[in-house]
């Protein structure tokens, strides 16, 4: 299914799936893996509190696209950086600054609905019904350097991208 059969059906499925990092080369290949089955037009939600790998999750995307990890940032103060050297555009959306006050004015559509992926750190500050269909990962610290990572996948594109990692 291509960026542009990605149809919200009413029925739109949920699936979940767990994972287990335990350094960051880790959470960083849990990303690479799921980049190597983007194909453009998706958007992918990150939640978690400060600290939990959201923008080491970001890196790992960016090297699955073929961009080096680092170009990749956390744009809190830009809020928006534009990747163009992979395979596929990566905008990397940082909404902690914003709270989900003033997001009108930042026109994420074109972010939300192109031909790129939109990675979005902050993902409940999006207001609801802004996408309709998306993966949320959410990052989960535990001992150490261990991460708990849970994909969210709210669509069917979304649903066979993660039944399809290993």
């Amino acid at each position: 299914m291509r960026a542009a059969e990605k149809a919200t059906h009413p029925c739109t499925k949920i699936e979940m799936k767990e994972f287990f990092s335990h350094s960051p080369e880790e959470t960083k290949t849990l990303a690479a893996e799921i980049a190597k089955l983007l194909t453009g037009g998706e958007v992918i939600g990150l939640v978690g509190e400060l600290g939990t790998g959201k923008t080491c999750f970001v890196k790992g995307l960016a090297q699955g696209l073929g961009i080096a990890e680092e170009e990749v940032y956390s744009p809190s103060f830009t809020l928006i950086a534009e990747h163009y050297q992979g395979r596929l555009p990566l905008f990397h959306i940082d909404l902690y600054r914003l709270g989900g006050r003033e997001l009108g004015e930042l026109g994420l559509e074109e972010y939300l609905y192109g031909r790129g992926v939109a990675v979005v750190e902050w993902f409940d500050y999006l207001p609801a019904g802004i996408v309709e269909e998306y993966l949320r990962v959410t990052l989960l610290c535990g001992a150490d350097e261990e991460r708990r990572i849970v994909l969210e996948a709210v669509g069917e594109w979304y649903h066979w991208i993660i039944e399809t990692l290993r």
